[in-house]
């Protein structure tokens, strides 16, 4: 499951550079930037989880256990 979370990760962040070389270059219309922001909250979501997995199984549980948050939630975190 880490591994899928990881390669998910890659993918996006593959994406997000794609994106955001665009913009340098010519900009991004109103779809790429809805799509560069829904970019964005999908990594903060998987990041989120893989952490979380990685802390529980630290603890000597299950890391499977641990489910994605929604969006939402992860969103209004502090840091």
């Amino acid at each position: 499951m880490a591994d899928d979370i990881l390669r998910t990760i890659d993918a996006l962040v593959d994406e997000e550079h794609r994106l955001r070389d665009q913009a340098v270059g010519k900009g991004l219309g109103p779809d790429e930037r809805t799509r560069l922001t829904a970019v964005e909250r999908q990594l903060d979501q998987c990041w989120d989880l893989l952490r979380r997995r990685r802390a529980t199984a630290e603890a000597g549980q299950d890391p499977e256990q641990a489910r994605p948050r929604t969006i939402d939630e992860v969103e209004s975190y502090e840091q």
